[in-house]
């Protein structure tokens, strides 16, 4: 993904499809079909958040409402970015939410990402097609932010 100017990215992503209602989607199909077990005890948001290249998602729990808000990096609005990645990163955050964390689930391990758990987790699902996409895009995004950065 070739990186382009703020105000010509911002006029692209304005016209997107990709949209709050769309990720929802996403999010649903994930949910019914790789995470069915998993009881969704209390609400769960998603949104798209401000544009960001490094941080892609994030969940966490507001402590007074008990609610979980995932929130997906707004550069995923891009249309070039392969709907995989956006799968791939929102099935990281319901593995988050799997193992309770920033869930009332009981916690499983006691950090997020110790040993490989969230590849684990979602290759044991029948989701390595989406491992395998987010390797191989990753290795190519480290080239684009490499040029980027220097």
């Amino acid at each position: 993904m070739e990186l382009m100017p703020v105000r010509t990215l911002s006029q692209k992503i304005s016209q997107s499809s990709r949209n709050d209602i769309w990720l929802l989607s996403r999010l649903d199909y994930l949910w019914s079909n790789y995470f069915p077990d998993v009881k969704q005890v209390n609400k769960v948001f998603i949104r798209f958040g401000r544009y960001s290249k490094l941080r892609l998602g994030s969940i966490r729990m507001d402590r007074a409402s008990r609610s979980s808000y995932i929130t997906i990096s707004g550069m995923f609005k891009d249309e070039r970015v392969p709907v995989e990645i956006i799968d791939h990163t929102i099935a990281h955050e319901l593995c988050h939410y799997t193992h309770g964390f920033s869930s009332p689930n009981l916690r499983l391990h006691k950090y997020p990402h110790h040993g490989g758990v969230i590849r684990k987790e979602l290759e044991n699902r029948g989701l390595y097609n989406l491992v395998k996409a987010y390797a191989l895009w990753k290795k190519h995004y480290r080239k684009v932010l490499t040029r980027t950065y220097q």
